[in-house]
């Protein structure tokens, strides 16, 4: 048995596709079969269940999984107390980021690092919040940009804020608040909204920017959306309102709706969260505090 072929096993079980669990693993799918079916071998049992659509963990299978999680993100562990008499801030990072913030935030981020550190390799896993709070917890993840604060039960992490990120309300051409420079949270208060489905952090601070409660929305109007593009799409059809985060609104392009700020000035705040007791907490504390120099366009520095 090997650490090898336990990320092989690991990886289909997160993936529940061993084409996607070859690839992440850098592998075709016949090498990365073979070596699971040499661990189900050599362990004497079926660790891979392969007649439902997806390929799942047995029940067995499922209780190594979690243990090889564990023993994987220790071995990781290892190659980083050596890398790091190599120099700081070299090889790979395995971080994680919130949808609503990776697509407009990771390019940047990418070049500031290229500059700044250009032996870093940034491993990039995108989740929602609870997902990569998890991920952080178990160890799966070095470090996560995420809207702070971070909660994870009985977990232990550092948190460094970065910046600001103002939020700004998207409306259709012809609607009655285009003509405001800008929108208090009392027009938004009886106001539909259209926001991301549950799961997204940014559905709950959305709703707080403005004045709004969970309760208060009325399902029949809400559109719910997976991702910020779809609600841009909706609004430019006319179909209501949302509110989006400064970063996404300088990517997204408004030429057919009308944005906005919100008269409050309400934020949401990055920043990079790590486990307090990580190999490499020192060098992610100072990754933290280089990015905290400069922001990226449309951000504001902490005040």
């Amino acid at each position: 048995m090997t650490l090898q072929e336990l990320r092989y096993l690991v990886a289909i079980a997160e993936h529940r596709h061993f084409g996607r669990a070859a690839e992440a693993c850098n592998v075709t799918q016949p090498t990365l079969s073979a070596q699971v079916r040499k661990l189900e071998s050599y362990l004497g049992m079926t660790l891979i269940d392969r007649t439902s659509k997806q390929p799942v963990p047995t029940p067995i299978g499922a209780q190594i999984v979690e243990r090889a999680q564990r023993l994987l993100a220790e071995a990781d562990d290892i190659l980083l107390l050596t890398r790091q008499r190599r120099g700081p801030l070299q090889g790979a990072l395995n971080v994680g980021l919130i949808p609503t913030l990776a697509p407009y935030f990771l390019p940047w981020l990418l070049s500031e690092l290229r500059t700044r550190y250009p032996r870093l390799h940034l491993v990039v896993h995108e989740d929602t919040t609870r997902r990569l709070e998890e991920k952080l917890a178990e160890r799966l993840l070095d470090a996560a940009f995420l809207a702070l604060p971070a909660v994870v039960p009985g977990g232990d992490l550092t948190e460094c804020a970065l910046f600001d990120e103002p939020f700004f309300v998207a409306c259709p051409l012809d609607h009655p608040i285009a003509a405001e420079e800008s929108v208090s949270a009392e027009h938004l208060i009886d106001l539909p909204l259209m926001l991301l489905t549950e799961g997204h952090c940014l559905r709950g601070q959305a709703l707080a920017a403005c004045g709004q409660s969970e309760a208060g929305q009325d399902d029949a109007a809400d559109c719910r959306a997976t991702s910020l593009e779809t609600l841009r799409q909706l609004v430019t059809a006319g179909l209501g309102c949302t509110l989006l985060p400064a970063l996404a609104v300088r990517h997204l392009g408004h030429a057919d709706m009308v944005v906005r700020p919100l008269a409050s000035r309400e934020c949401r705040r990055i920043g990079l969260v790590w486990p307090s007791t990580h190999a490499k907490a020192n060098e992610l504390q100072r990754l933290a505090n280089s990015l905290k120099e400069v922001v990226p366009p449309g951000a504001q520095p902490l005040r």
